[in-house]
């Protein structure tokens, strides 16, 4: 994946695919829901999740908190491929634009712009199914700020 605008240059700490698994793993709620990063890097990554009855609402789609949630560490995952690992979600929205069935929910976000102080990002929502098809179910775009770590 690639951002379409080249983001600012200066030290960013390398991270790779296998870290950013390990950065996932280490959120007990990612866990919970069983999210899982599939690609990263060059400004973007995809995050998926397996689409389980336990996680719909009552009219038998899958709810949408969960593609909240999807948009929302997807667009942070890709901003920290440019960014570095220490960033937090500035804000984000999301606009659902049909019911989420199939098998997988895949939230592939990619990095529009990406400077010093914040990144923009945007996120494709999609369903998969059992044949591999993508029906486009969100959008989502948000802003990803760097963070210092504090020191106690």
């Amino acid at each position: 994946m690639t951002p379409t605008t080249t983001p600012q240059p200066g030290p960013r700490p390398e991270l790779d695919l296998a870290a950013a698994q390990r950065l996932l793993e280490a959120q007990p709620f990612s866990r919970l829901l069983g999210a899982r990063v599939t690609a990263f890097g060059d400004g973007g990554a995809t995050l998926e999740i397996d689409i389980r009855e336990d996680l719909h609402q009552q009219n038998g789609f899958l709810h949408g908190g969960v593609l909240a949630y999807a948009a929302d560490n997807a667009l942070t995952f890709a901003a920290g491929a440019v960014l570095g690992p220490s960033v937090l979600t500035g804000g984000f929205s999301v606009q659902y634009l049909r019911p989420a069935t199939g098998r997988t929910l895949r939230a592939r976000a990619t990095v529009v712009h990406a400077g010093r102080r914040q990144a923009v990002t945007r996120c494709d929502l999609l369903t998969v199914t059992e044949d591999d098809e993508e029906t486009l179910c969100a959008v989502a775009q948000g802003t990803v700020l760097p963070v210092t770590t504090r020191s106690s």
